[in-house]
């Protein structure tokens, strides 16, 4: 007997003591998937016979089903069930996940079953046992079904249950396998005109029958149409656009959901009792002037379809009314109840219709959901979901949504076929897509362990403490946090040199590289300035992202690098700057990655703090020790070897702060302040980090050609790493660099975004001077022993981390110019932030 079960759901084995139920749930399920009341007794009490435990090993039992089901797993309950009250909480448990429940009942012979107990040591009871629990087996067996069983097997004798296979067989609405593209398109309400120019302008060829009437749609390119349903009633020609649909997906060129339309529509077709409202009265004339057999045809389509699909592998869900996340790819009454109707919150507007709850506003799921039922003047995003009704039998459009690549197309209505109950009038201007008012962001979105998603880097698991750390940040010290479209990455020095008298040399890095593949790097100027991300708006009194103003300047960590007023005048220079280029990228806000000079800008505490009354302690505690020694080595003591020891010191102090002061100069407001660009990051609808840095630095270059006031140029050498000739030059430059007081230099994939044989590349290695690492590292770190000590400091960690940061990174820009909501957005950038309390060398 073949036993079909369907995916994700509960099976209840039934049957008495010794019919076989454990024997035939190791031979068929996984040991995992198998509950056994049994083994929780033992669990619970260290006794599987001991039925004091029973209640408590139940509980434990559901707990655990509860949650296998909540994840989607087949879990199969292992206990007599012979009753009635046993078997409620587990159907309860079915309906509470939204899984179909099933039923594999062993009715063995009573003989059998007495003869089997007889030779357990473990079953003391006696034959009345069986019998009582055989009789209330009897009593169950017509009934199971009526409880709630979806499916009932019932297997007889012990040859049945031996020869039985389990099929667990995928859901109706599992079409995860079908990867697109595909045009989703919204309700049609028997609009057959605009749904054949939309097709038309998707680009489908439309193929006619004799009478000239379309019959199916294909696409050249292979794409497929999905119907969010709805396409009958209120409109003039119902029977055309089931013609034409039934026919596409007939011949594999469209899916289609059910709406609630099609629902109430076969019911009247089967001569069941329904009020005839809201254009139903419409779809059953014109169907009765059409043949039986279409009638017949179009019956049982629109009463085979399903609620609702999953496609390309879980990341889209198509609905008519939308569906929460909790209910995608389960099946139960109550997911197809919101998947046609939707949720209402129980009250009427002023037209009499039921107010829908508004259940997009608080979606978080990765999946995007596209949906209809509701008409809206204008299709937009809300948290990953949007609604494709726009109307289009009451007077507005027909609209379909290109995927992936999240095109909205639209027709316009011919007229207005059916006039709305409730009128269709323009919604109020909406801020552009991806911009949301202020309440979009919760707390619950960045807080506890989170599971980011991201294209270059997988799964990013961010810890519960991480996540606290970035929240302490982000709410006592960073800016307005809707400014925060990104957070660049933390970079990586470059392996330790052998070469005798430094730390970090450019030669390693560019064999870093080459191991990795990437032949063509940039060396950039380092400047030592601070890390600076501009978002700067075309004009300061639109809203975007929620927020009123004209952008925000602020540092790896969120932090604004200056007060509201000299933040203004800032931007008004940068936004003049900018010039022609607010046309050519076709935007009206731009993210830029920078660095802020000079570092005294933003660390004058720092140095004032810390820098600075080092290298004094040291310059005044040496400079005397010296003149001591000098003293007691005239005198014909033997300190040479401590004198000159001394002396070296004083001259590492020496350098440690000429290496602090190069970067430090007086600024009076921003005279003095200059910034470097050297990546343009995002724009309106569009992330840049796929472009290659020589196209980033060619936009940096106009930047200061506008204002080389403001804008300091970055230097830069391309270099081949597998040529000697050219890695010899990319060496000398930094050691030119270096020699004249530069901080060194950052080497970067000239493409850019490179994934490398084991996931993505370094997005750049800095190669810093022997002077300027007396900062990091200490006055005296040039000691052989203390080099010595250095090279052996481990880079793994900070490599990790560089890697997840930047993958990040690129996530929180891919989604920003996707229009995703700010809290999409936000989810990267707090991770970014929360990446920054691990426990990595900060001299790194």
């Amino acid at each position: 007997m073949r036993l079909s079960i369907p995916d994700m759901a509960l099976v209840v084995l039934v049957g008495v003591s010794g019919s076989g139920k454990s024997t035939f749930a190791r031979r068929h399920f996984a040991a995992t998937q198998v509950l056994s009341s049994d083994y929780f007794r033992g669990l619970v009490s260290d006794d599987e016979n001991d039925q004091s435990a029973t209640e408590p090993a139940f509980d434990a039992l559901h707990y655990v089903a509860a949650k296998r089901l909540q994840a989607g797993r087949v879990t199969v309950i292992d206990a007599t069930n012979v009753q009635r009250f046993s078997r409620q909480p587990l159907l309860n448990l079915a309906k509470q996940h939204n899984v179909l429940p099933v039923a594999i009942v062993l009715d063995m012979p009573e003989g059998l079953c007495v003869e089997r107990n007889a030779t357990r040591a473990d079953r003391d009871f006696g034959a009345h046992v069986i019998r009582r629990q055989r009789n209330e087996l009897r009593k169950s067996l017509h009934s199971l079904e009526k409880e709630g069983f979806r499916r009932v097997y019932v297997l007889r004798t012990p040859e049945e249950a031996d020869e039985a296979e389990i099929v667990v067989e995928p859901l109706l609405n599992d079409k995860r396998q079908e990867t697109g593209p595909f045009d989703v398109i919204g309700d049609v309400h028997g609009c057959r005109a605009e749904l054949e120019e939309l097709l038309v302008e998707l680009g489908y060829v439309l193929e006619r029958d004799e009478e000239g009437r379309p019959v199916n749609a294909a696409h050249p390119e292979g794409r497929r149409a999905v119907f969010v349903g709805d396409l009958v009633d209120r409109g003039p020609d119902t029977p055309g656009v089931l013609r034409l649909v039934m026919g596409m997906v007939e011949a594999g060129h469209a899916f289609c959901v059910c709406g609630n339309h099609e629902q109430k529509l076969v019911r009247a077709l089967r001569g069941r009792k329904v009020r005839i409202s809201h254009g139903l009265a419409e779809s059953l004339d014109q169907l009765g002037a059409e043949s039986e057999d279409f009638r017949k045809r179009a019956e049982r389509f629109c009463g085979d379809l399903i609620a609702h699909y999953v496609l390309d592998g879980g990341k889209l869900v198509v609905s008519h009314a939308g569906l929460p996340e909790h209910y995608h790819g389960r099946a139960s009454g109550a997911v197809r109840s919101f998947a046609l109707y939707g949720d209402s919150t129980g009250e009427t507007d002023e037209y009499g219709l039921p107010v829908r709850y508004p259940w997009a506003n608080d979606y978080r799921g990765r999946t995007m959901v596209l949906y209809g039922h509701t008409p809206t003047p204008t299709a937009e995003w809300v948290n990953g979901t949007m609604c494709l009704d726009t109307g289009c039998v009451f007077g507005g459009k027909l609209t379909a949504l290109r995927y992936p690549e999240r095109e909205v197309v639209s027709v316009p209505a011919h007229q207005v076929w059916y006039e709305p109950v409730k009128p269709l009038i323009a919604a109020p201007e909406l801020p552009p897509v991806g911009r949301r008012d202020p309440d979009v962001l919760d707390l619950g979105d960045v807080t506890g362990r989170r599971i980011v998603e991201t294209q270059h880097h997988g799964r990013i698991s961010v810890r519960a403490d991480q996540a606290a750390a970035a929240l302490e940040v982000m709410s006592r010290f960073a800016v307005d946090p809707r400014w925060l479209l990104y957070l660049p990455p933390t970079m990586s020095p470059t392996e330790a040199s052998a070469l005798p008298d430094v730390l970090e040399h450019p030669r390693e890095a560019f064999a870093g590289y080459l191991a990795d593949g990437v032949r063509t790097v940039v060396c950039e100027e380092k400047h030592m300035g601070s890390r600076a991300v501009v978002l700067v708006c075309r004009d300061s009194g639109l809203a975007r992202f929620g927020i009123d103003g004209s952008g925000a300047v602020y540092t790896r960590t969120g932090r604004s690098f200056f007060g509201p007023a000299l933040t203004e005048e800032l931007l008004v220079r940068v936004r003049a700057g900018i010039g022609g280029l607010w046309d050519e990228l076709n935007t009206d806000w731009l993210l830029l990655d920078a660095e802020l000079m000079p570092w005294s800008a933003k660390a004058g505490g720092l140095i004032a703090h810390q820098y600075a009354p080092v290298g004094a302690a040291a310059t005044m505690a040496l400079d005397a020790s010296i003149d001591v020694l000098s003293k007691a080595d005239a005198r014909g003591i033997d300190v040479a070897e401590l004198l000159g020891r001394t002396r070296s010191r004083s001259a590492n102090a020496a350098g440690y702060r000429e290496a602090y002061r190069r970067y430090c100069w007086p600024t009076d407001g921003l005279q003095g302040v200059t910034l470097a660009p050297f990546q343009i990051l995002a724009a309106e609808g569009q992330s840049f980090a796929d472009r290659p840095h020589s196209w980033h630095l060619e936009i940096a270059d106009r930047l200061v050609a506008n204002d080389p006031g403001l804008f300091t140029p970055t230097r830069r050498l391309i270099v081949d790493t597998s040529d000697d000739e050219s890695v010899a030059k990319g060496i000398a430059w930094w050691e030119e660099l270096t020699a004249n007081g530069g901080e060194g230099m950052v080497v970067k994939p000239m493409a850019n975004l490179v994934r490398g044989p084991k996931g993505l590349v370094q997005p750049g290695v800095k190669v810093r001077g022997r002077e300027y690492l007396r900062i990091i590292y200490g006055p005296d770190y040039t000691e052989p022993r203390h080099l010595d000590r250095l090279r052996r400091r481990f880079l793994g960690r900070k490599r990790s981390l560089a890697g997840r940061e930047y993958a990040l990174g690129i996530e929180a820009l891919d989604r920003v110019a996707r229009g995703d909501a700010l809290w999409r957005v936000h989810e990267c950038v707090f991770a970014v932030l929360a990446m920054e309390s691990e426990p990595v060398d900060p001299r790194l």
